[in-house]
This record gives structure tokens, C-alpha cells and sequence, in this order.
């Protein structure tokens, strides 16, 4: 009898990818195309849909083909995506309208300053989990309607339909299945958390009619069958990238965390079947659900900028040549100077959620290098880690023993040394570092029975690295009252209108 597979796709910010793995959770084959960044105006991100969905259709039969696997040979396909990037597409011609918008992308502060006003704000936070931010896919998908003519009128009328990116390649895979999960549809603010449905409250709130919206389901359960690009497979999971994250890294047990370092980073901590009340500037948002099962919370902290600060020291500065080269830059010195990069490029989120900060580099003398600025760069994602993991320890009453990390910036080991010293608890790296792929992979999986339960996957987990702190503790306080300082000279940047 042949080997079987999962295929997860992951469908990330810059690039997506089609990853086989086999029943020990081990990737057999990898293929990844990058789409282009749309940035039209400063603030405004936006992807191609249709360039999306073509390059799925590329990846498919080449992801197969370097596994020496035969469609047949495919037990189930599970999609992990992008989360709060919204797409709006014609129901008859699958065209989308326009490009989709980036869950980086800010058009919408001013929109989001004025719904704060409203009556019922209030209400739909606590409803939703969420703070009203730009973030999230409600208020962009309102911008959206209120920017393209006619566009509210057909929506009403169901001619146009929208959502997360999950739910657009669904909606291609199937040829019409207009379907999303409980984790992605938590991040549009139009979710009510309770009870898992869309919130009739919240789309009066923003005018968004109902028969735009997809059908909500569990993230593990039944979402159809494929016709293209991976034609006769089930598709059995969907889950939002950092949800998927936190699966892959078998965090199943309340109390658990990862943090996934990637264009930004996102530190999640289950949980269980709680729905903890958020403060801190964290939020509550649902992990995962199994159908037939309650669903599993967590409290998530999001910062928006980690791995794409690199990138912009990369591309826009052009004192490295490529992302590695940073933690050998830094490593020509010591310490950063006095010099701290706050990357608000769009704003801050957890745990402060100021839209209108911006980005700013304190501390420079004619002593700093383009080490002290590469160090001051990794730096960066450690502090805000910390900011992240202070406010999870002081709204789950728990206090975090160790952290789980992964995403590319985890093969940066002088990033992760500064994260174990900044927090002073270990930093641990699984041997399996495409866990938001392997998350997908592991739900699709379970979802048609290809895994048997939970503790089958917990014990396809373990251990690569393991950092341990070696910060002196009133160094470690001293540069975080520094890096405190720093952020709060990003605040009140940007003025209203």
C-alpha cells in the first residue's frame, strides 16, 4: 500500500506555500512562490487575489511532484492564511473587486476614530473580544463598500460576496463554496465569541449585509471537496496562520504559548474553553474548534513589525544584502549604543493599540555604527515580546515558565538569546519549524482521521534549540525602562485629519 499525506497550504503575507508532510509530522516537500506587495499610498498594503489563487494552482502539482506522490496518495488538505485580509469578488464571474487589503494596511484610522464615537462601540468590543482597531477586516470591509460605487447596493442584493483569504481559496478550490472557520471569522470584529455566529449587532454596527458573508464553521471538521488544484481531496481544516502556529506547536493544554516570529510576531496562550475577559491590550480570540466540540480560546498579543523590520533594513536602507546577515552585523558589537528602533510603521498594536504612532530610531550619537542599528533592529522584537508576555502574565493570573518559537526569524540565535534574556525564562525551538503549515497539516489530518487524536500529535513534538537567560537583572530592567522611553516618543504622531 502507498504512503498517504496531508497537504497543508499556507497562505502567508509575502508568499504561499504547498508543504506535504507524512504521518510523523515531517515535511516532505516544499514549493513557494512569493506574490507582489501593492502599496499605493503610504499606509495602504494590498495583495492580488487572482495572482494568489493562480500561484495555488502552480504550487499544487509541484508540491505533489517533488514528494513523488500521486493525488490519490493525498488523505486530506488543510489551508492555514493570512488572517483579516479582505477580499470582495462577483458571484457569478469569481472576479474580485479590486485588490484585497492587508491586515498591515491603516486607510482606515479615520474611519475607526469615528466608529469609536459611535453608540454600541463599547458593546462591540466586548462582543467580538476585539479593540476597534485598523487591524481588523470590519472596518476595512466597510471602507471598501462605502469606496467603490454601487458596491453597498450589490452586496445587499448578494451579488458580491467577501472574506478572508481562507474563504476566497476555498471558494476557488470547490468552484462555489462560500465557507470560513470560527478562527479567521473571530478577527473580523463581526464574530460574536459567545456564540461563534455572526453578530447581528455588529453588521447593523458597520452596514455590512449578511448575504456578503460566508457560512462560519469549526476549524477542524468538513469544508468540501477539491475540484481544482488538488481535485477529489477533503478539504478538513482551516485555521488563521497564528492559530495554526499554536496547533502545529501542540499547545493543547491551557496555559500553553508559542510565539511565531515572522513579517510581524504573535504570541498566543491557550487558554481552553474559557473565554477570558482581554485587558492589557491583549485580545481574546478563539484557538481552534473541533466540530461537534466547544471551541478552544486564547489571548493573543499581536505586534505588527518583527520580521518586516528587517526586511526594511534589508530593501529600504540597504545595509544588509540579505535577512541573515543582520544577526553577523550585529554581532560587531556589543551592545546598541544608547540607539532603540521603535518599527511603528503602522501603528502599535498589543499592548498598546496607537494608530496614529509611527516609527521612530531614538539615542543616536556620531558613536553609532550600522551594527549598533542591526543590533537595535533584533532588539526590537525582543522588547516588544516582553511588552507582549508582561501583559499575558498579569491578565491570565499565570506566569510564563517557558516560550515556544517559531517562524523564520527563529534561526536568528542571537535573537533568540536576546528574547530568553529579555524575558528570563527559556526559549525552546521545535525540531519541526514549519509549525503554522504542520497546524493546518495536523487539523486536516485529524479532521479525516489520518492522526487519531491529540496525543498522537503531542508526540511527534520535539525539541531543536533551547536558549537559556544570561541577562543581568538590573541591566535587563535598565534597558527596559529605555526601551519604554522610546515607545512612548512614537505616540500622537499622526494628527486627526
Amino acid at each position: 500500500m502507498s504512503e498517504r499525506y496531508v497537504v497543508a497550504i499556507d497562505q502567508g503575507t509575502t508568499s504561499t506555500r504547498c508543504i506535504v508532510f507524512d504521518r510523523r509530522g515531517q515535511l516532505v516537500s516544499l514549493a513557494q512562490q512569493e506574490h507582489k506587495q501593492h502599496f499605493p499610498k503610504p499606509g495602504w498594503v494590498e495583495h492580488d487575489a487572482m495572482e494568489i489563487w493562480r500561484n495555488v494552482e502552480r504550487l499544487a502539482p509541484l508540491a505533489l511532484r517533488r514528494a513523488g506522490a500521486g493525488i490519490e496518495q493525498v488523505a486530506a488538505l488543510g489551508i492555514a492564511n493570512q488572517r483579516e485580509t479582505t477580499v470582495i469578488w462577483d458571484r457569478r464571474t469569481g472576479v474580485p473587486i479590486g485588490r484585497a487589503i492587508i491586515w498591515q494596511d491603516t486607510r482606515t484610522d479615520a474611519l475607526v476614530h469615528e466608529l469609536a464615537e459611535r453608540p454600541g462601540a463599547k458593546e462591540l468590543e466586548d462582543r467580538s473580544g476585539l479593540p476597534l482597531a485598523t487591524y481588523f477586516s470590519g472596518p476595512r470591509l466597510r471602507w471598501m463598500l462605502d469606496h467603490t460605487p454601487g458596491l453597498q447596493a450589490r452586496a445587499e442584493r448578494g451579488e458580491v460576496l467577501c472574506g478572508t483569504m481562507e474563504t476566497w481559496l476555498i471558494w476557488n478550490l470547490t468552484r462555489g463554496a462560500h465557507v470560513t472557520d470560527v478562527t479567521n471569522a473571530s478577527r473580523t470584529m463581526l464574530l460574536d465569541v459567545r456564540t461563534l455566529d455572526w453578530s447581528p449587532d455588529a453588521l447593523d454596527f458597520f452596514g455590512i449585509p449578511r448575504a456578503m458573508l460566508p457560512e462560519v464553521r469549526a476549524s477542524i471538521g468538513a469544508f468540501g471537496t477539491a475540484c481544482e488544484a488538488f481535485p477529489g481531496v477533503r478539504i478538513g481544516a482551516a485555521l488563521g496562520d497564528q492559530q495554526a502556529a499554536l496547533f502545529g506547536q501542540t499547545c493543547f493544554t491551557p496555559g500553553e504559548a508559542k510565539c511565531t516570529y515572522g513579517t510581524g510576531s504573535f504570541l498566543l496562550l491557550n487558554t481552553g474553553t474559557e473565554l477570558v475577559q482581554p485587558a492589557h491590550g491583549l485580545l481574546s480570540t478563539v484557538a481552534y474548534q473541533v466540530a461537534g466540540s466547544p471551541a478552544c480560546y486564547a489571548l493573543e498579543g499581536s505586534i505588527a513589525i518583527t520580521g518586516s523590520l528587517v526586511q526594511w533594513f534589508r530593501d529600504q536602507l540597504g545595509l544588509i544584502s540579505s535577512a541573515p546577515e543582520i544577526e553577523t552585523l550585529a554581532r560587531t558589537v556589543t551592545d546598541n549604543g544608547g540607539c532603540y528602533i521603535v518599527p511603528a510603521f503602522s501603528g502599535l498594536y498589543a499592548p498598546h493599540w496607537r494608530s496614529e504612532a509611527r516609527g521612530v530610531i531614538v539615542g543616536l550619537t556620531s558613536y553609532i555604527t550600522k551594527g549598533h542599528l542591526a543590533r537595535a533592529v533584533l532588539e526590537a522584537s525582543a522588547w516588544q515580546t516582553r511588552e507582549v508576555v508582561d501583559a499575558m502574565n498579569a491578565t491570565s493570573g499565570l506566569t510564563l515558565k517557558n516560550l515556544k518559537v517559531d517562524g523564520g526569524m527563529t534561526s536568528d540565535n542571537l535573537l533568540m538569546q536576546m528574547i530568553a534574556d529579555v524575558l528570563d525564562v527559556p526559549v525552546v525551538r521545535p525540531l519541526a519549524v514549519e509549525t503554522v503549515s504542520l497546524g493546518a497539516a495536523y487539523a486536516a489530518g485529524l479532521a479525516v482521521g489520518y492522526w487519531p487524536d491529540l496525543d498522537g500529535l503531542r508526540q511527534n513534538w520535539h525539541i531543536a534549540g533551547q536558549w537559556l537567560p544570561a541577562m543581568d537583572p538590573s541591566l535587563r530592567d535598565t534597558e527596559y525602562a529605555n526601551w519604554r522611553r522610546a515607545v512612548e516618543r512614537t505616540f500622537d504622531w499622526i494628527q486627526p485629519g
